[in-house]
């Protein structure tokens, strides 16, 4: 994976389909943990968190193994 600097700024698909801008990082004021603040690009383009263990993880829908978020390679 690239710097995480290097991804703000890109776009990236979550599995479900939908096309989100990542924005930033952040850290949760309680527990300092890390954020992904990201926009969807669609609809309302409202802006959401995550921590960041959550958006880069690898998950498994209907016995497929795919990324939560995958990076679009051709908006850099």
């Amino acid at each position: 994976m690239e710097a995480k600097d290097e991804l703000v700024g890109r776009e990236f698909r979550h599995f479900k389909g939908g096309r989100y801008r990542r924005e930033g990082f952040a850290k949760d004021s309680e527990t300092l943990e890390e954020m992904v603040v990201y926009r969807a690009l669609y609809g309302e383009h409202g802006f959401w968190v995550r921590p960041a263990k959550m958006f880069f993880e690898t998950i498994e829908r209907d016995g497929k193994t795919m990324k939560r978020f995958e990076l679009i390679e051709d908006n850099k």
